[in-house]
């Protein structure tokens, strides 16, 4: 049982990461700018985040989907737009970020300088801030729960989470390998890659702008 409960959490984190979103394509753009070392170094430290998080987010699944709805106001605004706004503004931070850098020369050295202390940071970072797995955990943590899937005892949802972390970790990795074949496959530059990373994260934006119009309106 255990068993398959590590395997259950391998596979729904890996695919709340398949969707193109901040953290696979900063996975790519590091692969591509940095080299897979880096990138393994921000893997590592956004699944430990992640492993913690997810714990703490099935801990309070069932509880959080009977008492609050993603529409309920905090407010008189609701849960899911304060959740959308928040990534309206890192898609369009990001983006800026990545538009303004995409013109620099890829440093892919093994230079001491060649600090691993900035990727882990990052992925502590973003490992924190990132609300898009509130309403993910909330809706298919309480789904696996009611369905029983797993057990909510400690060990279980230890066993669940360590399996999560392992799920992140792959998807991310599949797409930072997937990233460098694309690269070397049709010889596109960092330049392309980065601005192309960078538009994406604006019609991200755009899109929850435009999606938030159509509910308000």
């Amino acid at each position: 049982m255990l068993l398959l409960t590590f395997f259950i959490g391998i596979i729904l984190n890996a695919m709340g990461y398949i969707p193109p979103g901040n953290i696979n394509l900063t996975v790519a753009q590091l692969a591509i700018n940095k080299g897979m070392r880096q990138v393994w170094y921000f893997i590592l430290s956004f699944s430990c985040v992640e492993v913690f998080f997810t714990f703490g987010m099935m801990r309070f699944a069932r509880w959080a989907m009977s008492d609050i709805n993603p529409n309920e106001a905090v407010s008189e605004v609701r849960l899911s737009t304060l959740v959308d706004c928040f990534m309206i503004v890192m898609f369009l931070v990001m983006g800026t970020i990545t538009w303004k850098n995409r013109k620099k020369v890829p440093k892919t050295t093994n230079k001491k300088e060649d600090k691993r202390s900035g990727s882990l940071l990052y992925g502590l970072i973003l490992g924190v801030l990132n609300p898009v797995q509130i309403p993910f955990w909330l809706f298919f943590g309480n789904y696996v729960i009611l369905h029983q899937w797993i057990q909510t005892d400690y060990l279980s949802l230890v066993i669940f989470s360590l399996g999560s972390g392992v799920g992140s970790s792959l998807a991310l990795y599949v797409y930072a390998h997937f990233a460098t074949y694309i690269q070397e496959k049709f010889a596109l530059s960092s330049l392309i890659i980065n601005k192309s990373i960078a538009i994406f994260l604006f019609v991200l934006a755009a899109y929850l702008v435009v999606k938030q119009l159509i509910v308000i309106l």
